[in-house]
């Protein structure tokens, strides 16, 4: 490094990162977001099914070409990403389609409904009910399913996990969480890492978590929700984290989200939950997405391919 030349504080792999918006979801740009999304979401996948399980509810199913007739196959359940507002089950298309050709899962994305016209719990509600479809499978192995999922989808991967252990019906093998959104107690005043955050920033997790918890644009302080009502729509505020299935949790040092994914790997641990916590330096939030090819991304995604097969008991 020459003299007077100041560090990247981003990974040396993601070139684009210095070029990118801190935030992308705002209250205007949301719903142009949504609009985005919506072409091809009511399409089946290439090679797959997208089926309706509930009233407003379905998932884009993609299955092994050779399973013989009456074998059961373990099955991954995956969550989309979008800060509860925003985003599609189809950008689970192409890693529901590694799971299938790598693991030989039955792999299921699931279009659950959005707020601010949605609030908790019917997200959670409706990955619930698509779960419950994809244990009664006849392809399905019900003690081989593992849930997965990216940002808000990593929220509702984490709050299924909790209601499936509460509920008792539907025990899961493993819960894969990436760079998840936990916490609805973003921190107020200066956030001293904010010129490195990319795609998410406080202010947009603002948004996300005031329309999931019934606030509108107010903000989640302005939740009419009761303490009781929030410990469950909160993974964060849980207070017991027993009896839970392993989980991987992996994060960027530039994320927003590092300190609450670290403080919940770390309660999972004390709880007596096996958990596999990876850290990338200088990753912000989303950079797999953005940069997929770059080498930290596909080593990203190859280490949650690994952490399910391990879940799912796959050789």
């Amino acid at each position: 490094m020459t003299s007077g030349t100041v560090a990247s504080p981003f990974h040396p792999d993601l070139t684009r990162a210095r070029f990118l918006p801190r935030t992308v979801v705002t209250r205007l740009t949301r719903p142009i977001s949504r609009a985005l999304a919506a072409p091809g979401a009511r399409r089946a996948p290439k090679g797959g099914e997208l089926i309706d399980v509930a009233d407003g509810v379905t998932v884009r199913v993609q299955r092994p070409a050779d399973a013989p007739t009456g074998m059961r196959r373990p099955a991954v359940l995956h969550l989309h990403g979008g800060g509860l507002i925003i985003g599609s089950a189809k950008a689970g298309d192409a890693l529901c389609r590694r799971l299938v050709e790598e693991l030989g899962a039955v792999a299921a994305s699931v279009e659950y409904r959005m707020p601010p016209q949605h609030p908790y719990p019917t997200p959670l509600d409706d990955c619930y009910t698509a779960l419950e479809w994809l244990a009664a499978q006849p392809d399905v192995d019900p003690t081989r399913i593992a849930v997965i999922g990216e940002s808000a989808g990593g929220h509702l991967a984490t709050a299924l996990a909790l209601r499936a252990r509460d509920l008792g019906e539907i025990a899961l093998a493993g819960q894969v969480l990436v760079y998840p959104m936990l916490d609805d107690r973003t921190p107020d005043g200066d956030d001293p890492a904010a010129r490195d955050r990319r795609i998410w920033s406080a202010s947009s997790n603002r948004l996300g978590w005031g329309m999931y918890l019934r606030a509108g644009t107010r903000g989640p302080a302005a939740t009419p929700l009761d303490a009781d009502a929030l410990e469950l729509a909160v993974p964060a505020r849980r207070t017991d984290l027993s009896g839970l299935p392993p989980a991987w949790i992996g994060v960027g040092t530039l994320d927003l989200f590092h300190d609450e994914d670290l403080a919940y790997a770390q309660r999972l641990t004390e709880a007596g939950v096996r958990c596999e916590l990876h850290v990338v330096p200088g990753a912000y939030h989303g950079f797999d997405a953005v940069e997929p090819k770059a080498g930290v991304s596909r080593d990203f995604v190859e280490r949650q391919v690994a952490a399910l097969r391990g879940m799912l008991g796959v050789g």
